[in-house]
């Protein structure tokens, strides 16, 4: 048995809402459109859905590499992994030496 993510889990049932089935006949693997039928704008609806679910927004461009439910998944971990800032950030802006009035 895989241990799957939250998030992983929030999709996968998601999914099975949406298609009215059992979620353990969704696998990660499964394609959206061969494996689980889904249609261009059913798609679209759920990722629709899987943006309210995870208060982020899936640019049009991003839309043509989530091909497999494994896919979403990826893409949402990834979109909300928080950001460490970069170390330049935390080093405090250095100041010109003051001049002189003469």
């Amino acid at each position: 048995m895989t241990t799957e993510s939250k998030i992983a889990t929030r999709i996968l049932t998601a999914l099975a809402e949406y298609l009215k089935r059992d979620v353990t006949t969704i696998g990660l693997e499964h394609s959206l459109r061969d494996d689980l039928g889904l249609d261009s704008m059913a798609t679209i609806e759920l990722l629709f859905r899987i943006e309210e679910a995870f208060d982020l927004q899936i640019p049009d461009e991003d839309l043509q590499g989530l091909v497999t439910v494994a896919d979403v998944v990826a893409y949402v971990e990834g979109r909300l992994k928080p950001s460490t800032p970069s170390r330049t950030a935390k080093q405090p802006a250095k100041r010109a030496p003051a001049r002189k009035k003469g």
